[in-house]
């Protein structure tokens, strides 16, 4: 690992973390020339993924994909890019840890539903518009109708 500051090629590792939750591993180094230390993350490789999509044809898992629709429906609203990471991340461990090759895009949406609704419910209802296809003002209102039942029973309890 080079050192940014000084590209020597010398470094020692002084810390290694995993992070939590996440394939991702943190590790502190430090530059055995110029004695700066920096942090390196390091992303596990997983066996590749094939995504089945709704059409039938498949592509290759990708996590930009996943993280562009979720940023899409947190647009503003106070949700810090911290939180969107670790819930890409979350997603991510359960698709991975259902050690399957292949995977139904429907299964993701579904996960990303889920874990948005546990988070906020104004990006869950945006995602699950463009995921679910709303085709009227009337599938969004029902949609809501349920949330808020849901609300409702819980406060009730």
């Amino acid at each position: 690992m080079k050192c940014p500051f000084c590209n020597n090629t010398d470094t020692k590792v002084v810390d290694t973390r995993p992070l939590e939750g996440s394939l991702t591993i943190r590790r502190r180094r430090r530059c055995e020339k110029c004695g700066k230390r920096f942090t390196t993350y390091e992303k596990l490789e997983t066996i590749p993924l094939m995504v089945e999509k709704k059409d039938s044809t498949r592509q290759p898992y990708d996590r930009s994909k996943l993280e562009s629709g979720i940023i899409r429906s947190c647009h503003k609203r106070k949700i810090s890019a911290d939180v969107i990471n670790k819930l890409v991340d979350s997603i991510e461990n359960a698709i991975f840890n259902m050690g399957e090759t292949e995977i139904k895009s429907t299964v993701i949406g579904e996960l990303v539903m889920s874990k948005l609704k546990e988070i906020d419910e104004v990006a869950y209802v945006r995602f699950a518009s463009v995921y679910r296809e709303f085709k009227d003002v009337e599938t969004f209102i029902e949609e809501i109708r349920k949330l808020r039942d849901k609300n409702q029973a819980v406060e009730g309890l």
